[in-house]
């Protein structure tokens, strides 16, 4: 692109000396609508514990969860993502516990859609928190099998939608899966239950913390990568992307966010659909941890967000959500 004009008479500090007119010119902006704040639930009662590769996050049990409710509801903050942490006896090799109509989901989903009907539920489909393998997938002759773990994602999908689950979220990568929940979802009439597809979700060395949040690290001892997608891809991302709108995807998740902005912005540009950026656990922790060693000050957090919205994400799921969203509110 060919700028007209040369200096002295173009200058561009000039738009950018006086914050009045640096507000009036700003490309993006980051607001309350544009957080989605995830959740970790737990058994137990009276239990809010700390998660400690994930400084300020933390599992909350069901009689605890009004303590961060109230906070998303003061904010406004428009969707929660909900996540179990498994206790270990309800594990086993097929995640049976995902089916269970009374599990921690279910109840979360009941108690949300109860006493705060106005916030929004996104719910994870994948079985790695209910495997004692830790893997997305159920596990035969030594490999993650496609086909009947769809079976089951199709199942917990179900059970989700007819808890009051908003966003169905399928997280774990198997083929097929978005078109196989669509239809079994507008069979069961719910139509109007949208999926927000995972068809971008890499490898990635970036989700160490989540995993102990959920508690599947310590179960897991292989890789993702016969499923997950090679982080060295980019052209793939158009592939899964495409094959998930054909079978019904609503809106897309690229995880994790920051390492591929380049990604949220070329399906973005390409597809013309809501793109999401999830900023995983372990985008959060390092920043945090730069944060509190004074490596970096705490205006990075609102510098990465924006960075997300920059490359075209429609909204973002953020452990920084309430922070952000108090901070927002207050500027206002």
């Amino acid at each position: 692109m060919k700028i007209p004009g040369k200096f002295p008479n173009i200058r561009l500090r000039r738009v950018r000396k006086k914050g009045c007119i640096r507000r009036l010119v700003s490309e993006n902006n980051l607001s309350i609508d544009d957080l989605i704040l995830p959740i970790f639930v737990r058994d137990g009662k009276n239990k809010i514990d700390p998660i400690s590769s994930m400084p300020g996050v933390y599992r909350y049990s069901l009689d605890k969860l009004n303590v961060i409710l109230k906070k998303a509801q003061k904010y406004n903050i428009p969707m929660i993502a909900l996540f179990p942490y498994v206790a270990k006896n309800k594990k086993d090799g097929l995640g049976k516990e995902a089916l269970n109509k009374d599990n921690l989901i279910c109840k979360s989903i009941k108690l949300v859609k109860k006493k705060y009907p106005k916030i929004g539920i996104m719910c994870d489909v994948a079985l790695d928190p209910y495997t004692s393998h830790g893997h997305d997938g159920i596990i035969i002759n030594k490999k993650i099998d496609n086909d009947e773990t769809n079976k089951i994602l199709v199942k917990q999908a179900l059970l989700q939608a007819k808890m009051g689950c908003d966003v169905i979220s399928p997280s774990d990568m198997m083929d097929g899966r978005i078109g196989e929940i669509r239809k079994a979802l507008d069979k069961n009439n719910f139509k109007d239950v949208s999926i927000l597809s995972y068809a971008v979700k890499f490898a990635s060395n970036f989700y160490g913390p989540f995993r102990d949040a959920v508690g599947s690290k310590i179960n897991l001892r292989s890789s993702k990568k016969s499923y997950q997608m090679d982080f060295r891809n980019s052209n793939e991302s158009f592939r899964e992307v495409s094959l998930d709108i054909k079978e019904g995807a609503d809106m897309i998740m690229v995880k994790p966010g920051l390492p591929y902005l380049d990604i949220i912005k070329n399906i973005k540009d390409n597809f013309k659909i809501p793109v999401f950026a999830y900023q995983v656990s372990g985008e959060y922790s390092l920043i945090k941890f730069g944060i509190k060693n004074h490596l970096i000050n705490k205006d990075a957090i609102l510098e990465s967000l924006l960075a997300f919205k920059r490359a075209g994400a429609s909204a973002i799921v953020t452990y920084f959500a309430l922070e952000i969203a108090h901070q927002i509110k207050k500027s206002n």
